[in-house]
């Protein structure tokens, strides 16, 4: 589980959306999750925090990278972003963007795993990550959809310590992922990896939102210009899911847990 503010070494600390256009992503979220937007001012670029109450459950900032399209990045938690960016060169990965400090909140790196999907590392100073999540309308999952599950699941595990556990699905193999911290690997879990849901279908993280009625925010989703990619169905043992992109084209998930999984 995502777990504020501690944060284990591996865990999904941090997510933000790259968007051509701020205030539409605002909009957008806003109706979709009820998330209000506090902006850090021009010195940030226009970068700023999805709050619910006060409290950070993600965030949103200009395209940054050369040819760059609209996405969200799952940020990992690590003690050293410079000894992470080290690691990911040795296991097969690229640096996208060499570790940065970002003011006096932490210190970050954007990667890419050999399997071609990009995400980043976050070294916590003041602001450790997120301040809540695996409630409603907050980060709940993070997967993986990748060509080569077997060397994304090596590589990540090098870079993080992660452990990781084989499920059959229908249709398919799950491979669930969890930090190397925690006796209990099940409430360790924090995401997964698994093949692209279509041949030809990007290799990328996906999030996942914790939400109380998915069928409700697909007609938001909707209503807001947004596309639903997977309309909601259930998985058995693992609750209601449904897929989507928002307007610029920028892919989430959202999930309702099966209580029985303790989600």
């Amino acid at each position: 589980m995502i777990t504020p503010p501690d944060f284990p070494t591996g865990t999904p600390n941090w997510l933000d959306l790259g968007s051509p256009d701020i205030d539409a992503a605002v909009a957008f979220y806003g109706g979709v999750f009820g998330w209000s937007f506090q902006g850090l001012g021009q010195e940030a670029m226009g970068y700023g925090f999805f709050q619910i109450d006060g409290k950070t459950v993600a965030a949103v900032g200009p395209l940054t990278e050369e040819g760059a399209t609209s996405a969200w990045t799952t940020y990992f938690s690590t003690p050293s972003a410079d000894d992470a960016a080290k690691t990911a060169v040795e296991a097969g990965g690229t640096v996208r963007v060499e570790p940065f400090d970002v003011f006096d909140a932490g210190r970050m790196a954007c990667l890419t795993d050999p399997t071609g999907a990009e995400f980043a590392v976050w070294q916590g100073n003041t602001t450790k990550g997120v301040d809540i999540a695996c409630q409603p309308n907050t980060f709940l999952w993070t997967e993986l959809h990748t060509g080569d599950v077997p060397a994304a699941t090596a590589f990540y595990r090098t870079l993080f310590g992660w452990r990781s556990e084989v499920m059959e699905m229908p249709g398919m193999s799950y491979t669930v992922v969890s930090t190397a911290e925690g006796e209990d690997q099940g409430q360790a879990a924090f995401g997964g990896i698994c093949p692209p849901m279509d041949e030809g279908a990007p290799t990328h993280w996906v999030p996942y939102f914790d939400v109380e009625d998915p069928d409700d925010i697909s007609r938001r989703v909707e209503a807001g210009g947004g596309t639903v990619l997977v309309p909601a169905e259930n998985i058995p043992e693992v609750g209601r899911m449904a897929w989507y992109a928002d307007p610029a084209g920028a892919t989430f998930a959202v999930l309702k847990p099966d209580p029985q999984q303790g989600g």
